[in-house]
């Protein structure tokens, strides 16, 4: 089985998100959807809040499972045999930053990174501006899937 794990805060999930985890779908027999746990890290949404955006947005795809973890993302993967992790690249920055990690997990593992370049409708959306729009009392509802409700 072809079993791909998509690491990320989603703080809160995007359509970019969703968009790579659609088009994962046609290379993988499953992926799971980690929600990474960074006690560092200040959060708009709880983790629970968090899973169940995600959760509902993928209800009815038996081929994607939603967890949690903390610790590396390589060790959350040998756990759950997954030989893959999937990631999204919406710009040059972005595959500088996940080229370095790619590397690095490929010479602590044999897990391999696969990366797909977002959707070039979506590659300006991020959590971050979502973030930032929501705070501002912004519409941020065409930058998320519909599951993600205030």
């Amino acid at each position: 089985m072809k079993r791909a794990v998509f690491p990320g805060s989603f703080d809160p999930i995007t359509l970019g998100h969703y968009d790579i985890i659609e088009r994962g779908l046609g290379l993988f027999d499953e992926i799971i959807i980690a929600i990474g746990v960074n006690a560092d890290k200040k959060y708009m949404f709880s983790l629970e809040q968090r899973k169940e955006f995600i959760e509902k947005a993928f209800n009815d795809q038996p081929k994607i499972k939603v967890m949690t973890y903390s610790g590396l993302t390589i060790d959350f993967c040998k756990e759950n045999d997954a030989n893959f992790i999937l990631r999204g690249l919406r710009n040059p920055g972005d595959f500088e930053f996940e080229k370095a990690i790619a590397h690095t997990n490929r010479k602590l593992s044999e897990i391999e990174t696969v990366f797909l370049l977002t959707s070039s409708g979506k590659s300006y959306i991020s959590s971050s501006i979502v973030r930032d729009v929501i705070r501002n009392n912004g519409d941020y509802t065409s930058l998320v899937p519909d599951t993600v409700k205030l």
